[in-house]
């Protein structure tokens, strides 16, 4: 009987652990919300659907705006050193991408004519009047491309910050099919990890506490590429500014942002597809920032991507080149504001740049660059 009554306990322990952990992510989610969504908000975008806005230096009546478009697995948080620095001469916005953050998921494929609609949209509901200058990194690149292409118009300038290479993924180039449906089986394993709370102590403990458990929890999951994803994680995210850690681990704790994340990585092959031979950018500058370790675009590169496309070369920096070297990306906007309106960029402004640049939290470039699909 007594036996009986120890396994009876055993089994109603080891029922309640997913219910606690799924109480503690539930908690931690609101948590998450009340401490950080006023440093944004939330713009209805229509169907019941919200996207989150960081929307700086909203004081400025002539010029352009400034759009920052995050890589395929980032936020509006990647930006902020540079946006901050950006908005004290220009309105400077970022954003979460529907199904990453806090915006709300799409029903639409994860293709760069989706996304640039539903940015448009976004910016119109925003009542965030034109014209733009588009500031892309990666996936990010190819959605601000399609964007100039689509509503020229309402475009002054193009910047790509190492945009993603449609050559180098499928169906172009089928060497890359493995690693990307790798990523995806990792970014799937993560929806139910999320769920129950797992990944807010993994998050939590390597962003905000000493990282223990978050270890502990990777080489647990090696066969899933969990030591690799840490790696990349300590690398890519420690070169972003102290104050937005926390709000990255709240982002990756939600099982949302790994459904975002499959749904971005599903669509890659029709992404590709879609920018391959696509119409290429005309009638403004466009500007390509290119790592140094990264092999340079041709001629003829740039002409299909715009027809005075020019290319500047980041020689210290990896595929995050918006955290390796901020002050090049800072500058290059820069320069195509001020074509447009030269006193808005004052010595104020470099005052500002240099004084918060020296204030980022910046780790060498020396990290191994991720995959440019990311």
């Amino acid at each position: 009987m007594g036996r009986l009554l120890w396994l009876g306990w055993l089994l109603l322990a080891i029922a309640a652990v997913p219910a606690v952990g799924m109480i503690y992510q539930w908690i931690g989610a609101l948590n998450d919300r009340r401490r950080f969504l006023g440093l944004g908000r939330m713009v209805d975008v229509g169907n019941g659907r919200r996207m989150y806005v960081s929307d700086m230096g909203r004081g400025m009546r002539d010029g352009p705006t400034v759009i920052f478009e995050s890589g395929i697995a980032a936020t509006s948080q990647n930006w902020l050193r540079v946006q901050e620095v950006v908005a004290a001469y220009a309105r400077a916005v970022s954003y979460d991408r529907s199904g990453l953050g806090w915006s709300s998921p799409s029903d639409s494929e994860r293709t760069p004519s989706n996304i640039a609609r539903e940015l448009r949209d976004m910016l119109r509901h925003a009542k965030i009047p034109g014209p733009y200058v588009l500031v892309g990194h990666s996936f990010g690149g190819l959605v601000v491309q399609r964007y100039a292409a689509e509503y020229p118009d309402e475009i002054l300038g193009v910047i790509l910050v190492d945009p993603m290479r449609v050559e180098d993924w499928p169906p172009v180039n089928e060497a890359q099919r493995a690693m990307l449906v790798r990523g995806t089986r990792m970014a799937g394993f993560g929806i139910p990890v999320a769920r129950f709370g797992l990944a807010r102590l993994a998050t939590t403990s390597l962003l905000c506490r000493s990282g223990k458990l978050s270890r502990a929890f990777s080489r647990a999951t090696a066969k899933h590429g969990g030591l690799h994803v840490l790696e990349r994680i300590t690398c890519e995210v420690g070169k972003m500014p102290r104050e937005v850690w926390p709000i990255v681990a709240a982002h990756w704790s939600r099982p949302q942002f790994y459904q975002g994340l499959v749904a971005h990585l599903d669509a890659v092959p029709a992404s590709v597809a879609e920018m391959h031979g696509a119409q290429a950018v005309e009638g403004v500058p466009v500007v390509l920032l290119t790592p140094g370790d990264a092999k340079p675009f041709s001629g003829d590169d740039l002409r299909r991507i715009g027809s005075g496309a020019r290319q500047v070369i980041a020689r210290r920096s990896g595929h995050w080149i918006h955290l390796d070297e901020p002050e090049l990306v800072i500058d290059t906007i820069r320069r195509m504001v001020e074509q447009v309106v030269p006193e808005r960029v004052s010595a104020d402004s470099e005052a500002v740049s240099r004084r918060t640049l020296s204030e980022a939290h910046l780790v060498n470039a020396s990290c191994e660059a991720p995959s440019p699909v990311v």
